[in-house]
């Protein structure tokens, strides 16, 4: 990819490179700009630290850095966020088509979709561009670290930070150990996640971890009872919020993650454990196929508007 430059420079501001401190934590780089590639840019903006963020082409750069503004605009609307808060965090960030530009980075982190093929080439090139001494960082949920950390000559620099979306506001991060990964390593990214304001938990490689392993089938069943006729959207949500304190119903949950994103982590889930309840209920799969992905789509278990909150209409 040729480096590209955009023409939001009004916005995001001059970006230098400076002095790295001794961790790596001046300036990192974030790699695509989806979902959670912008709520992990956010994160580390908000902390300070200068972050590179790298797409596939101009495109889609424009688009995705257009979202990260309009996303922040709305927090602004929510009282969440002053005006000055946004320009201190859009300040901090500059994007480029230009993989290359991350070579002198310390700390790398991909966000890329959930494919074993894409994010295991993607580490390649990494490990071949940037100094022997930088870490790469794979925010996969379910995909086998120490298989994507094989592919490179850093397996004992490659270490996961699985995220929650949404990650500015999810106080948690799962760091994933894969079997090489060294004591520095973990104790440098350990030490990135308390800078974010985030509480590390330490996670040994097993297909899904902690979180996405325990999720799943709870969201998988709740879409059984709604495909079976049992309760409405609606009635699931409102029965596991109040029974059981949860923040949000697992529909809505589903509906915030992206109903293409929990189908390919059922499916990964799936294929390493071979155990049923990870199977996808066909009402994801027919949803996913319509379309219907949730709040990015605008429909899912529930239907929103641009700003992404809810409004009348469910299946």
């Amino acid at each position: 990819m040729a480096e590209t430059k955009h023409d939001l420079t009004d916005i995001f501001g001059d970006f230098q490179l400076s002095k790295r401190d001794s961790d790596g934590f001046h300036t990192i780089a974030v790699i695509g700009l989806g979902v959670m590639g912008q709520g992990i840019a956010q994160t580390l903006a908000t902390a300070g630290i200068e972050v590179m963020v790298v797409e596939k082409s101009n495109d889609r750069l424009q688009h995705q850095l257009k979202m990260l503004d309009e996303s922040l605009e709305n927090e602004i609307h929510r009282w969440t966020m002053t005006k000055s808060e946004k320009r201190a965090i859009l300040s901090r960030v500059k994007g480029t088509t230009n993989i290359a530009d991350v070579s002198a980075i310390q700390v790398i982190i991909e966000a890329v979709d959930e494919n074993f093929e894409l994010k295991k080439k993607l580490l390649q090139e990494l490990d071949t561009l940037c100094n022997p001494g930088s870490i790469i960082v794979s925010n996969t949920s379910t995909l086998n670290l120490s298989k994507l950390a094989a592919a490179t000559k850093r397996a004992d620099k490659v270490i996961g930070m699985h995220f929650l979306n949404p990650v500015p506001k999810v106080p948690l991060v799962e760091i994933v150990r894969g079997m090489k990964t060294s004591d520095e390593t973990f104790r440098r990214i350990k030490k990135l996640a308390s800078k974010l304001g985030k509480t590390p938990v330490e996670v040994f490689e097993y297909p899904g971890f902690v979180t996405t392993r325990i999720i799943i089938p709870l969201v998988n069943e709740a879409m059984y009872i709604l495909m079976e006729g049992v309760a409405t959207a609606e009635s699931i949500d409102t029965a596991m919020r109040l029974g059981y304190e949860f923040r949000y119903g697992p529909l809505e949950l589903v509906d915030m993650m992206g109903l293409d994103e929990v189908l390919a982590w059922m499916e990964s889930l799936f294929h390493e454990l071979g155990d049923a309840k990870y199977r996808p209920c066909p009402l994801l799969r027919q949803m996913v196929r319509k379309g219907m992905l949730g709040k990015k789509s605008g429909e899912g278990f529930f239907k929103y508007n641009e700003q992404g909150k809810r409004i009348l209409g469910q299946l």
